[in-house]
């Protein structure tokens, strides 16, 4: 299996619906966090860019479930680079539970396409993705198309 990035999480009550389960939009967000703590651990040279001009447009993203999480599940993100382009990626994010007794449970797995952009907001355009980032990524990579 290829080697992935892991955001670990404990499931909190504010993350939860009236029912008890985990509301959909979390999960979402969950990506999100993830993709931003693989940044602030592996590619500090993107994030100063980022505060520079550099834009991270997500694209699209979706998540297909498998079975419901509740308050105080301890979960593993785990994110792969399935796709690198001149100017896009992207992420698969596999939502594992892990059971007290050490076994674990892929509860979701998601995706999420980004496209690099440069530019003012009125005048924002498509650009390479920086080589900080395709180094960073190298390792949690797990099928590239060729550039």
């Amino acid at each position: 299996m290829d080697k992935y990035f892991e955001y670990p999480h404990t499931v909190g009550f504010e993350e939860t619906n009236i029912v008890g389960n985990v509301y959909y939009v979390n999960y979402l967000r969950w990506q999100g966090r993830c993709r931003e703590m693989f940044l602030k651990q592996h590619a500090p040279d993107v994030l100063a860019d980022l505060q520079n001009d550099l834009k991270l447009f997500t694209l699209k993203v979706d998540c297909e479930f498998f079975a419901e999480i509740t308050a105080f599940d301890e979960l593993s993100i785990r994110m792969r680079l399935v796709d690198l382009v001149q100017t896009q990626l992207e992420f698969s994010f596999d939502y594992v539970r892990l059971d007290p007794g050490g076994g674990e449970t892929l509860v979701a797995r998601g995706r999420q396409r980004v496209a690099c952009m440069r530019g003012p907001n009125n005048r924002t355009a498509p650009t390479r993705v920086p080589e900080a980032l395709t180094r960073a990524l190298a390792p949690y990579t797990a099928t590239v198309r060729a550039q």
